[in-house]
């Protein structure tokens, strides 16, 4: 316990340290996120706010974790370094989304061939049961950690959203690994939070600084790990009765509901109205929160309790539901709260179009002297 204390001040100290720095640093050199027509900022603001999430990690990590857990370990950070370098050159120079996905490629490669962070079979979902051979394995985790990474990246569109989202997750997995006694997994994770919550401070509204690719691709490439070990680790049959869960995929679906839902819905329903799912609009969840008026900091506070709701629900019924009703539960009510929201927004925008239109004049006719 004191470790997992320890793990998550040291991070945050660090990076509450350097952040005022590097946001002179980008101020000074022109490191600056430019507002667009999707963007829900409106002024120029320093986007490297990742930097010091990446060494608050990767700094308190290395001193906290004993050498002889660095089996795994040294493959998680190695994999870790390559997308903090694809985020920086894409932060400060911009880079395509073929280079983007060749850098993650590589990282996830090494995770899944040599860090062992693999999904060894489909745990009951889709009716499936039996161990994968290797090949179908590593195909399946690397599949899951793109998945996972790049849905995380694409919530980081309002002040606050991604970090309290990465806390959340990272917390709640931290605090498993610890009473598992995954002590590498523990540290790894309350680094993690610690660093996000020091950076909260300087992205609340009004934002300091943003998170930009740098963060979101390191912290969600650490999500995924944190994910598929939590769900390999949770099923394994000789874990005391008291820390398996009967889910686990529905359980890691519940911590990283608000990312995964938000990126499975958003395009779909770009593919349904026949555009790219990669084209950026405005469809997204948090989005759809703005427009209805909410501010970010509430946009960010309304999906936060809501992902701790949809982590509090089920875990209450894992061991009342069976896999595919539990993940059914949650996406119905994810479907259902997101309709009343939509709903609510096309109202909100037709009669902002209505009280924009010219209103007729009426002229009274006029009267003829008998």
């Amino acid at each position: 316990m004191l470790t997992l204390v320890l793990s998550f001040l040291m991070s945050f100290a660090l990076v509450f340290a350097i952040s005022p720095a590097m946001i002179r640093i980008a101020y000074h050199k022109g490191l600056m996120a430019e507002p667009v027509d999707r963007s829900s900022h409106k002024v120029s603001t320093p986007c490297i706010g990742g930097i010091p999430i990446f060494i608050g990690i990767i700094f308190t990590t290395l001193l906290l974790t004993p050498h002889d857990e660095w089996a795994e370990l040294q493959f998680i950070l190695s994999a870790m370094v390559i997308v903090f370098l694809v985020g920086v050159k894409d932060d400060i120079e911009g880079l395509s989304p073929r280079h983007k996905m060749v850098g993650l490629i590589v990282a996830i490669s090494i995770l899944v061939s040599r860090g062992e962070v693999q999904l060894n079979n489909m745990y009951g979902l889709f009716g499936l049961i039996g161990e994968f051979p290797r090949w179908l394995s590593l195909l399946v985790s690397g599949f899951t950690l793109l998945v996972i990474t790049n849905a995380f990246n694409l919530i980081d569109g309002i002040n606050g959203l991604s970090g309290v989202v990465g806390t959340i997750a990272s917390v709640t997995f931290g605090t498993y690994f610890f009473m598992v006694d995954e002590f590498y997994l523990g540290v790894l994770s309350m680094t993690t939070a610690g660093s996000l919550i020091a950076f909260l401070r300087f992205n609340v509204t009004p934002a300091r600084t943003f998170m930009g690719d740098t963060g979101a691709l390191v912290v969600g490439l650490l999500l995924g790990v944190m994910t598929i070990k939590f769900i390999d680790i949770a099923s394994a049959p000789d874990l005391l009765p008291k820390y398996t869960f009967a889910n686990p995929i529905a359980v890691a679906v519940s911590i990283l509901i608000i990312p995964l839902f938000d990126t499975i819905r958003v395009f779909t329903t770009r593919i349904l109205r026949g555009s790219s799912p990669f084209v950026p609009d405005r469809r997204h969840i948090h989005h759809l929160l703005i427009d209805s008026g909410l501010d970010h900091m509430q946009a960010t506070t309304v999906l936060g309790l809501a992902n701790m709701l949809f982590i509090s629900l089920v875990f209450v019924l894992d061991d009342l539901l069976e896999l595919h009703a539990l993940i059914a539960l949650q996406i119905g009510i994810a479907l259902l709260v997101t309709f009343f929201i939509h709903r609510n927004v096309r109202r909100i925008v037709a009669a902002r179009v209505a009280a924009a239109r010219p209103k007729e004049v009426v002229s009274e006719p006029l009267i003829e002297n008998a």
